[in-house]
């Protein structure tokens, strides 16, 4: 039988949603994402602690129910707080290792289409990542030369949370077949995930940067070298390409 989501659950998410909205701050906040969705003016870490609240005054029965209740706050949103909802709610113990909870997290990168959105789910795949490697490994090499940007960009963020546990051969290869790509958000992704790896392996960083010099933007090298000041100094001395 299929689970049915949580409708109190969602009306409660709602109701908070609008009780917090800032008509004021809204207009801003839906200017500067760019977004055709309109946004209620409720700052993030609100909308994070009032999903909290509310999935802890209505907790889901099984990992079925939450899945369901995910997608339809997801698909029936009007504005962007409800679908950041929608995400934050992800973060429930029932959804860590839930290998279900991944055609959920596809489909909101594929619907949601923008950094904010895409970005919210990074550290989910990064949970079932290092929950079942073998299985996610496949996946995200699969996602890394996919037509849509925003799940290849999903690829190669999928480890910014995984410090120590990065699986470095994984993150080379969902980046390589990026390297040409034009787009800001792709280069800046390489970027950022090559700068947050270099936190815990700055060797490894560099040397990736060095064998990919030709290849790699401008953008992507300088966010990249940006933990490790010395190269990062003579880098920017040097031509742009």
């Amino acid at each position: 039988m299929k689970a049915r989501a949580d409708t109190d659950l969602i009306a409660t998410i709602r109701g908070g949603l609008q009780a917090l909205s800032d008509p004021a701050r809204a207009a801003g906040a839906q200017a500067y994402m760019k977004s055709g969705m309109p946004s209620l003016g409720v700052r993030v870490p609100d909308v994070r602690r009032l999903a909290g609240s509310a999935v802890r005054e209505f907790p889901p029965h099984s990992a079925a129910q939450l899945r369901a209740t995910v997608l339809e706050l997801w698909r029936t949103s009007t504005f962007r707080e409800e679908r950041y909802a929608a995400i934050d709610l992800t973060a429930h113990r029932l959804a860590a290792r839930d290998l279900d909870m991944l055609p959920v997290y596809e489909e909101i990168i594929r619907t949601g289409a923008w950094w904010d959105l895409v970005d919210g789910v990074s550290g989910r795949i990064c949970s079932l990542l290092q929950a079942h490697p073998a299985k996610m490994s496949r996946v995200l090499r699969q996602w890394s030369r996919d037509p849509d940007p925003w799940v290849r960009r999903a690829s190669i963020t999928s480890q910014l949370r995984a410090k120590k546990a990065t699986d470095p051969s994984l993150l080379a290869a969902v980046i390589e077949p990026n390297l040409p790509d034009r787009e800001f958000f792709i280069r800046k992704a390489i970027g950022w995930a090559l700068r947050e790896y270099a936190k815990t392996a700055p060797d490894w960083v560099e040397a990736f940067v060095a064998r990919h010099a030709s290849a790699m933007s401008p953008l992507s090298r300088r966010e990249a070298l940006r933990r490790l000041p010395s190269i990062a100094g003579a880098d920017a001395a040097g031509p742009l390409r």
